[in-house]
């Protein structure tokens, strides 16, 4: 594995790593730290890469590990850097072969992501695309019990997402994840909904397997100078005539990452939230409620997509950390099969890729034209 960006005190870049070291399946062996020199060389120290692959910029790095002999070049490489910084290094890496794990929101505008869609098709390669709350035991359960029908036809989706660390003007404070999460020149067009608000659609789509089709957008700029939405609400209409709330709030003072899920159907709903995410809710119209709990020790009574992605047994939590980890290690698993000429497991192949990256980008876009338009009804246009 290969880095860009994710040197010294950034936040993303750290849980990266640990992510991809939880299994022992990836070694960090290079990296292009920082955009500044010395940072580049300090970080590289602290991780204890080897000089001469501690780069200063990708382009370098590409480039060198590229006419390396096959055993000893990065296999992937992983893109932790700010939004506007992400499609330049992808694009290198896949026209250079390399596969290609990458921070949400993909890239920088819908087009670039298409242009992504369009390499991967012509070279074969594989990238993952970090929506790591679809790595969680939990969610793959309730989507597996949505795919099975047990809930019945799906009728309604409520998705919330509530956050309450930028209840401040924090971006002028010193607070660098705040700064360019905020402008627009680095983040792109939305905040609020970019940053989070793609996280619970993607979220919603993924345990039930429906697209979103139209939206109602209202998006809202709370606190006084800032440059982008920092608060939201969607209503959604699904395919198969389900329909929907989706809330995003990063003003919601006194929240931490409080993203939480219900999805009913004719037979019942379920119910799950990222802040207890061993447990799922489980309600019947004609029986008691289920609580079913995340557990290595639960195989006969969970999916195997649930089963496979817990690492403890019943009781100890299975957390962020834990569910970043699973998206690496299937992606590794699934990548490792196709170089040795292997079939992956079904399970393996469970992760977010290009084209949750695109439905991502497009979800940004028509979210703020939704917001501008004065059509009730705005149409989820995709392609």
């Amino acid at each position: 594995m290969g880095m860009v960006g994710g040197g010294k005190d950034a936040f993303i870049g750290a849980i990266h790593r640990i992510a991809a070291n939880m299994d022992g399946l990836i070694e960090l062996v290079c990296g292009a730290l920082s955009i500044h020199n010395d940072v580049a060389k300090e970080s590289g120290k602290m991780l204890f890469l080897p000089e001469d692959r501690t780069y200063l910029n990708f382009e370098e790095m590409i480039h060198a590990e590229a006419k390396l002999p096959a055993d000893q070049r990065m296999d992937f490489v992983t893109i932790v850097t700010p939004n506007f910084a992400h499609f330049a290094p992808a694009m290198l890496a896949l026209e250079n072969g390399f596969n290609v794990v990458i921070e949400k929101p993909i890239t920088f505008t819908l087009d670039e992501a298409k242009q992504l869609k369009k390499k991967l098709d012509e070279t074969g390669l594989m990238l993952l695309l970090t929506h790591t709350y679809s790595g969680y035991p939990m969610v793959k359960e309730a989507r597996e019990i949505v795919k099975s029908g047990k809930l019945g036809k799906i009728r309604k989706i409520y998705v919330e997402y509530h956050q309450g660390w930028l209840s401040k003007l924090s971006e002028r404070e010193g607070n660098a994840q705040a700064a360019w999460r905020t402008d627009p020149r680095r983040s792109g067009k939305s905040g609020c909904m970019g940053d989070i608000g793609t996280h619970a659609a993607h979220l919603a789509e993924y345990i039930s397997g429906l697209k979103i089709k139209q939206m109602c957008a209202s998006l809202n700029t709370v606190v006084e100078g800032r440059m982008l939405d920092d608060d939201g609400a969607i209503l959604l209409r699904f395919e198969e005539n389900a329909t929907g709330v989706l809330t995003a709030s990063q003003v919601a003072a006194g929240e931490e990452n409080a993203l939480k899920i219900r999805v009913y159907g004719e037979n019942g709903g379920l119910e799950w939230a990222q802040q207890e995410p061993n447990t799922l809710t489980i309600r019947w119209s004609d029986k008691p409620a289920e609580t079913l709990r995340a557990g290595s020790n639960y195989g006969d009574r969970e999916s195997s997509y649930a089963t496979s992605n817990c690492r403890t047994p019943g009781g100890h939590p299975e957390g962020y950390l834990e569910a970043f980890g699973n998206l690496y290690r299937n992606f590794i698993l699934a990548l490792s099969a196709k170089m040795n000429g292997e079939e992956p497991h079904k399970e393996w192949l469970d992760f977010p890729g290009v084209e949750d990256g695109i439905r991502g980008m497009a979800f940004i876009d028509n979210v703020v034209a939704s917001n501008q338009s004065d059509k009730k009804w705005y149409d989820h246009v995709v392609e």
